[in-house]
Formats: C-alpha cells, structure tokens, sequence
C-alpha cells in the first residue's frame, strides 16, 4: 500500500503541476496566457523534478507506466508490482487533472475554443498521421528510459539528490527537442487518466476528447519504454558484470 500510495501522489504531483502549466499558457485570461512551448516544457520538466523528489524515496517514482514497463522488461521488479504501479498512476492522473479543472474552472469557462481545452487534459498530433506520431512516441519515451537508466547508473557518480533534478531536465530536453510533432505524452497515464477526466468533467463547451488518436499515446509510451530499456541493459550489460 506504501508503494501504490507513493506512486498515486507522484503522479497526481506530476500532472498538477504539468498539465497546470499548460493551463496556465492555453487558458483565456490566465497571467500565464500566451507564455508559449519554452515555458510549457520548462513546466513538465520541474513538474518531474519535483515528483520524483517527494516520492522517489518510497517507490523510486515511476509515475509514468513505461517507465514501469522498461523495469519489468528488463526483470528489475514483477508483475505484481507492476500492476500495483500502474493502477497507482492512471488513478494519479486523473486525480490530479480534477485539480487542475478546479484550480482554472473559471479560465475554462472564459476559453472558446474546445481544442485549448483538450489541449490541457492531454497530447494531440500537430500533423495528423498515426504511424509517424506513433513512431514519435516510441522514439521519445525510449530516449526517456535510456536517460532514466543512465541517470541512475552509479558509474555516473550522480548523487541521489541531485538525480531527480536530472530527470527533470531530461523531460524539459525531450520537450525542447521531440515534442514537437505529438506534444511528447511519453507517458501513458500522463495521456490515458487526464483524457477521461476531460470525458467526464462538466466543463462548457468542451468538444471531443479525441477518443480516436487516444491509443497512440498509450501504445507508444509503451513499445518505447520496453524498447529503451532493453536497448540499454543490450548495451552496457556485460560492463555490469
């Protein structure tokens, strides 16, 4: 229960602050508005940070389940552990969009335009075409758990309170340079459990949650994950030894 909690927390951490930062950009009248793509990956990346600095120490914050997936490929921790991680998270994010709906319920209600609105709960392509923005994903999460295993790799000498700041910048890196063609989900509850609070929440005017691309940034997050990981341990597995 320690472990579920913790990776509960981290998650709803992770998206109140990542998808507030989005809201705080997207949103009519917010003091944010019109702060652009610099300040939005900037967000998410001390949205990480800060996740993973609250409740690293419990569950080694995952909060993200290809993360989880890269770990149970590579036979760092079970499958039962898995899924109580995983629940944890799609449960976190949804809780914490819920937050961030009350904190800018006002801001919804002022924005016209329901792709703005969307745009807060989860990811859209910028080009539409799902095998390249699936393989956008792929590409970004495994860049994601390559970084992670390097991060946390003792021959780096990182220490570890400085290795949450890192997988901060990692976030705010892959932003800045992959996020461009699908808004970077790389992260399937990050997606998926913000999506159905857009579904569920009675926010005016809201329009489609985009239930067709939503698979995309599940299934990439996903392969990518699983990907990274294993491409790592390939890798530098026999300086392990």
């Amino acid at each position: 229960m320690g472990l579920f909690m913790a990776e509960l927390l981290g998650t709803m951490i992770l998206i109140l602050l990542g998808d507030g930062v989005v809201a705080n950009v997207v949103l009519s009248k917010s003091k944010g508005e019109g702060g652009g793509w610099i300040v939005i990956t900037a967000g998410w990346g001390f949205a990480v940070a800060i996740a993973v600095y609250v409740v690293g120490w419990v569950s080694g914050a995952h909060i993200n389940p290809a993360v989880t997936i890269g770990f149970l490929a590579t036979g760092q921790i079970d499958i039962a552990t898995a899924l109580n991680y995983i629940v944890a998270q799609l449960i976190g994010a949804f809780l914490g969009a819920v937050l961030v709906w009350v904190t800018y319920m006002q801001h919804f209600k002022e924005t016209k335009d329901p792709g703005l609105k969307l745009a807060v709960f989860s990811t859209g392509p910028a080009i539409r075409n799902y095998g390249f923005n699936l393989v956008t994903e792929i590409i970004g999460t495994a860049a994601l758990l390559i970084g992670v295993f390097g991060i946390s790799n003792t021959n780096n000498g990182i220490a570890s309170g400085v290795g949450p700041y890192a997988v901060g910048i990692l976030v705010f890196s892959i932003g800045l340079s992959l996020g461009g063609p699908t808004g970077y989900a790389i992260n399937p509850a990050r997606d998926l459990g913000p999506r159905i609070a857009h579904a569920i929440l009675p926010i005016p005017g809201k329009g489609s949650s985009d239930w067709g691309y939503a698979w995309v940034p599940v299934v990439g997050p996903i392969i990518g994950g699983a990907l990274g990981a294993l491409l790592y341990q390939f890798v530098f597995l026999p300086f392990w030894g």
